[in-house]
């Protein structure tokens, strides 16, 4: 069972310890920031988005995350403050022209030296994890650290846009730059609600201004000192008058043009002959005597 034979054990084998930390390699950390997705763990690739705590993702993941509506998604936890694409920027990268592709060591027999695609169009550096990287929030064109440090502007190097230094994020920092961004993610994102509840008001201001015309109008309509009527009835009654004389002329005109027709005077009642009123039930021909009458009743009772 061992022990025997004169053999003699050590205390590390008699006695356990505590298990050793496991050290993750610097390396492979910094290939899976800089070369992978965060969500979908796949190479990144054209559109590469970044978010505002600095973390790349390729544009087609991050749709699919947010179109995902099941509780359990993968990585949902590194993705938790993407709401909406208004979230993430969308990368202005250089493409490094020493780069040959997933085609550059099909053979294995040389030592890759993990060349990056993409560099600073500034000084030349490559995005590979050695360096610090920053994207500009407003137009998501990417530079190093060191180009923004020797070339101090307002202005972007590439596309010319102005930016401030709250606008610049600083890609796959670490734990306490992290927090930093998330503070300054924090607050933008609580100054946008403010902006949009004090516009509010404003459209509530903009909605009762047809009714301070409706009061101007009726303030218009008071009564006049002198007349103690309306100043816009004083005008209407006016013109009322002027049409009223316009249409009594046109009246004379078509009365006079129409005199010459000869019309037919209505027969009186008093000249009506006695065969036309005993056409009708209220002549005194028409009434019966009670012998007349039948005894059942109709909707005439003129029917023997």
């Amino acid at each position: 069972m061992g022990c025997d034979g004169g053999t003699i054990p050590k205390r590390h084998e008699l006695v356990k310890g505590p298990k050793k930390v496991e050290k993750v390699d610097k390396n492979a950390e910094i290939v899976a920031r800089w070369y992978y997705c965060t969500l979908s763990q796949e190479k990144l690739t054209k559109p590469i988005v970044a978010c505002e705590l600095g973390r790349l993702y390729n544009k087609d993941a991050v749709i699919e995350f947010l179109l995902d509506k099941s509780p359990e998604k993968p990585h949902a936890d590194s993705a938790a403050h993407i709401k909406s694409m208004k979230n993430v920027i969308e990368m202005n990268l250089s493409d490094n022209p020493a780069w040959a592709g997933d085609k550059g060591n099909t053979k294995g027999d040389k030592y890759d030296d993990q060349c990056s695609q993409f560099i600073c169009p500034v000084v030349g550096l490559e995005m590979n994890g050695r360096h610090r990287f920053c994207v500009l929030r407003r137009c998501g064109c990417v530079f190093s650290e060191r180009a923004l440090k020797e070339i101090k502007t307002d202005v972007c190097h590439k596309c010319a846009a102005a930016f401030h230094e709250d606008d610049l994020i600083l890609l796959n920092g670490d734990k306490q730059e992290v927090e930093g961004l998330r503070r300054k993610m924090d607050e933008r994102r609580l100054k946008a609600k403010m902006e949009k509840k004090s516009k509010k008001p404003k459209a509530a201001v903009s909605v009762s201004q047809p009714d301070q015309v409706e009061d101007s109008l009726a303030s218009s309509e008071a009564p006049d000192a002198k007349n103690n009527q309306p100043r816009d009835k004083i005008n209407f009654v006016s013109s009322s008058k002027a049409t009223a004389d316009a249409s009594s002329a046109s009246f004379e005109r078509a009365t006079t043009s129409s005199s010459a027709i000869v019309k037919r005077p209505m027969p009186c009642s008093d000249e009506k002959s006695e065969a036309y009123k005993s056409i009708f039930t209220s002549h005194s021909s028409a009434k019966r005597t009670k012998d007349q009458s039948s005894n059942w009743v109709t909707h005439t009772a003129y029917y023997f």
